[in-house]
């Protein structure tokens, strides 16, 4: 019997860091936490390798480098926003490697970065829409249904929602209420809708501890498997728009806003702030009571 060893051509090969290099690496994302630290990470991998596969060391690439880096990305099919991150990303790298004196020069101060279009492009929902959707989601499983209300009704980011967990809930003055952590690791207490407070409590039921939301094998559900749950539910609901979980916060953040303009305008003087974040646990639509 012979083996066959896979030819070196066809083998992946990973970027080979200095040791200089490699500690810039390490204590540049060692400032950072969560999410971010997650996509900082995926932006110097995916620069790191790309340095990589031109034959150049991190410590050695020059702004003409960087900028073809860009245009790779651009011709790539990569949106401005996601080009101009990745730039800033590179940039802070270089920029903290000088401030600990790891490199004499960065050669990212001058590179260009896309203009963006600060126009909001996000897919909306009506109010009809959402209501369908939380009318499909409530006749599905029940995590499905706590997750939509979360979304939807609350108005949590994804990752607000699926960090949460079961011994983070709560009662304050008659209140059902949640402990969830922020972006930027701020800790708050939010108040649950009454559906949203149903919902969870069946999609819990006899657990006592651990993740309000579970995957099938038991492990904590992470924002890809909510992003295909909410896609999931949509088609239920006839939603042929490509949503995701950011669809159903910027319907609720939507529907407060235009709530506030007109609250402004028969109260006069009258401001409520913090709509988006903490308050403001029901969208004005008859599905979030049914």
């Amino acid at each position: 019997m012979t083996t066959t060893t896979p030819s070196a051509a066809l083998m992946p090969a990973a970027p080979v860091f200095s040791n200089t290099e490699r500690l810039a690496l390490a204590g540049f994302l060692a400032g950072y936490s969560g999410l971010t630290r997650e996509a900082y990470g995926l932006d110097l991998r995916q620069f790191a390798s790309w340095c990589h596969q031109h034959h150049l060391r991190l410590f050695s690439v020059r702004r003409s480098d960087i900028e073809y880096f860009a245009r790779d990305l651009e011709a790539r099919g990569r949106a401005r926003a996601t080009v101009t991150r990745r730039l800033c990303t590179v940039a802070g790298f270089y920029r903290y490697a000088v401030e600990e004196e790891l490199l004499d020069h960065s050669p990212a101060v001058h590179v260009r970065r896309p203009r963006l279009d600060y126009e909001s492009h996000a897919t909306g929902l009506d109010r009809n829409e959402v209501g369908a959707l939380l009318v499909a989601a409530g006749l599905g499983p029940a995590g499905e249904h706590a997750l939509i209300s979360l979304l939807a009704i609350n108005g949590l980011r994804v990752s607000e929602a699926v960090g949460a967990d079961i011994e983070a809930l709560g009662v304050e003055r008659g209140n059902r209420t949640m402990v969830i952590t922020r972006k930027g690791g701020k800790v708050v207490t939010i108040p649950l809708a009454p559906r949203t407070a149903r919902a969870m409590d069946l999609a819990i039921g006899e657990r006592c501890e651990g993740p309000v939301f579970l995957t099938a094998d038991g492990r904590r559900l992470d924002r890809h498997g909510a992003g295909r749950i909410v896609r999931r539910v949509a088609r239920r609901a006839a939603i042929s728009k490509p949503i995701g979980p950011h669809t159903l916060r910027h319907a609720f953040i939507t529907a407060a806003q235009m709530s506030r303009v007109a609250s402004d305008a028969s109260f006069p003087g009258k401001r409520e702030d913090g709509a988006a974040r903490d308050s403001g646990p029901c969208l004005p639509t008859a599905a979030c009571s049914a």
